[in-house]
């Protein structure tokens, strides 16, 4: 049996359980094809295989509705989010929360605009600028019920440049690759350290998809110290440890 690509962003939203309007997929449809012709201009991805793509991108950001909690969250941030990812996936299907898309590329930023006006994403704004910038800004500390980053950095860098923006009760998804064992060991301090508390590892509960990452999920349990997240570059250049 011959199976649509689209169809397998179908079966997955129905397995996760969340409610698939007729113009849900049509959405999508639509987004795909605008990567793929900015891709031409600017890099937004190396995958291009429609079907490698509706899993990898589409249905790897989307597995997160799966979270207990994710009901709670309402303000959602997705730092260092590129093309758009995990963001705009969840927006269109979550249209009862608030996004903000994050990016230090202005490039990307405007595809980005370009993208929430074509789909009429009235749940979505875009912000341009560093993580490490925002962080200390008083309009965006501690401000939002999740952070979201598939961002490639190693877990304590992520976590200096997306929990600030956690309020005390929230929590920071982090989406990593299978292997991050190590990271999480190597992590654990700076966590504590910028007031969170590793809440589950949880592995897709799409199992018979070949899914890229994992998610880590961090609880927010104390304010962060005031002087994180360090000026930008630090972060990368000498880890939290």
């Amino acid at each position: 049996m011959i199976i649509n690509h689209i169809d397998l962003l179908q079966n997955a939203l129905e397995e996760l359980k969340v409610e698939i309007k007729p113009q849900t997929l049509e959405k999508f449809t639509i987004y795909r094809q605008m990567v793929m012709e900015w891709n031409e201009k600017i890099n937004l991805t190396s995958i291009i295989d429609e079907r490698d793509f509706i899993i990898k991108h589409f249905i790897d950001s989307i597995v997160c509705v799966s979270h207990p909690k994710m009901g709670t969250f309402q303000n959602i941030i997705d730092i260092g989010t590129g093309a758009g990812f995990p963001g705009i996936p969840l927006s269109i299907i979550l249209p009862d929360k608030q996004f903000l898309l994050v990016d230090s590329l202005n490039k990307k930023i405007n595809f980005l605009t370009e993208v929430i006006q074509k789909l009429n994403l009235s749940n979505v704004k875009v912000l341009h600028g560093r993580a490490e910038d925002l962080g200390k800004n008083v309009m965006h500390r501690e401000k939002y019920d999740l952070c979201l980053s598939r961002a490639v950095a190693k877990l304590n860098v992520l976590s200096e440049y997306c929990l600030p923006f956690v309020k005390i009760g929230g929590t920071f998804a982090a989406y990593k690759s299978s292997q991050v064992e190590s990271e999480i060991r190597d992590s654990q301090k700076a966590i504590r350290l910028l007031g969170g508390k590793i809440e589950k590892e949880e592995k897709t509960p799409l199992s018979h998809f070949p899914l890229e990452h994992q998610i880590i999920y961090i609880q927010k349990i104390t304010h962060t110290p005031l002087e994180y997240p360090r000026k930008a570059g630090n972060p990368i250049k000498t880890p939290l440890k």
